[in-house]
Order: C-alpha cells, then sequence, then structure tokens
C-alpha cells in the first residue's frame, strides 16, 4: 500500500487530536515523576511513523527507508 503526502498528513492529524485528548484524560492518573528531559519526537510523530510502517506490510525494520 502506498501513502500519499496528503493521507500520512490526515493520519498525522487524526493521531495528534488523540494524543491531546488522551494526554488530558489520563493527567490525573499518572503515577511517579513526570520525565524532566523533552523528547526529540512527539508521540504522535512516533505513531504516525508506526502505523505507516504496519500499513506498508513491511518484513521487517531494514526494508523500511
Amino acid at each position: 500500500m502506498y501513502f500519499t503526502q496528503n493521507k500520512i498528513t490526515e493520519i498525522f492529524n487524526l493521531t495528534d487530536e488523540f494524543c491531546v485528548e488522551f494526554h488530558k484524560t489520563i493527567q490525573g492518573h499518572l503515577l511517579g515523576n513526570p520525565v524532566k528531559k523533552k523528547p526529540k519526537m512527539s508521540k504522535s510523530e512516533i505513531i504516525t511513523i508506526m502505523v505507516i510502517f504496519h500499513g506498508m506490510q513491511f518484513k521487517n525494520r531494514n526494508h523500511y527507508k
């Protein structure tokens, strides 16, 4: 399956909206101390990459470039 630029943008927007709502929902239920170091990639970017990776049905990560 081939993902167009518009489809990738749509997937990112949907995952970003989900992450924002999910973060609001779980904020009061988290345990432990918050992370001090800010990650280089957002959760929605990581989820988008994983959705595209699994949508393209690669056998392993070495073929995903």
